[in-house]
């Protein structure tokens, strides 16, 4: 990323501060995605399950799972999936499980504390890795990256959802308000935690979007890169293979 974000001191590692963040806001993340989103990110997850299940994968790496409603989402719309969630906060796949246990998919999910720079998995395992509103969180997006380009097995898919910044007015206008101003005053209130959401703007500005994420893609080794934007560039949809 052009500069380290970090949601509360400029001293310490991003990464123990990200940690700490998600385990503030785990109680009412869920709560906090439906209001402050609208209810848009349920679109952006379907355009992701739509896309990966054209793979046909068998067994996917979901990082940064959070509460798990990537990993619930893929095993609800493809048969026969097996997917391994994966986050650095205790207290997100505390909620994670909490909603596998109503739903009952303990026997297709599995959710695991890792740090997805240092991934436990052998290499070459996974048909595919998804990664949702996560990347920007890494402490070092490369090495993430290529932690992610090891556990693919060859041929395999890496999709990446993120927000981005749209260029269009007034799109553009209305969004940098809302993400700037009011969501972060929203997120206060309701998470109870004073930097979570200004942080999520800050990182946002601070990610290589668009072209710049791609040739990363591309630099560590992943070919076919794309990125498909959403929601007149809300948000992007990043693809490439292994």
């Amino acid at each position: 990323m052009k500069n380290t974000v970090k949601p509360y001191s400029a001293e310490g590692s991003k990464k123990s501060q990200v940690e700490k963040m998600f385990d503030n806001i785990a109680s009412s993340y869920d709560f906090n995605n439906k209001i402050l989103s609208l209810g848009i990110d349920k679109l952006w997850r379907k355009k992701l399950v739509t896309t990966i299940k054209k793979e046909n994968p068998r067994f996917v790496l979901d990082v940064a799972t959070g509460t798990a409603d990537v990993a619930i989402s893929l095993v609800q719309n493809i048969p026969d999936l097996k997917v391994v969630g994966i986050d650095i906060s205790a207290g997100m796949l505390k909620k994670g499980e909490e909603k596998l246990q109503i739903l009952k998919l303990n026997n297709q999910i599995e959710l695991r504390q890792e740090d997805s720079e240092n991934l436990s998995f052998e290499s070459n395992g996974f048909d595919a890795v998804t990664v949702a509103f996560g990347v920007r969180n890494f402490e070092n997006l490369s090495k993430g990256l290529q932690e992610i380009y090891r556990v693919l097995k060859p041929g395999g898919m890496i999709l990446v959802l993120e927000f981005s910044k749209p260029s269009i007015q007034p799109i553009s206008g209305i969004y940098h308000f809302y993400f700037k101003k009011i969501l972060p005053f929203v997120g206060r209130i309701t998470s109870k935690d004073n930097n979570a959401y200004t942080y999520l703007y800050e990182s946002v500005q601070a990610f290589p979007e668009g072209k710049n994420f791609t040739n990363i893609l591309d630099s560590l080794g992943y070919h076919s890169s794309k990125c498909r934007k959403l929601s007149f560039g809300i948000c992007s949809l990043y693809t490439a293979y292994k």
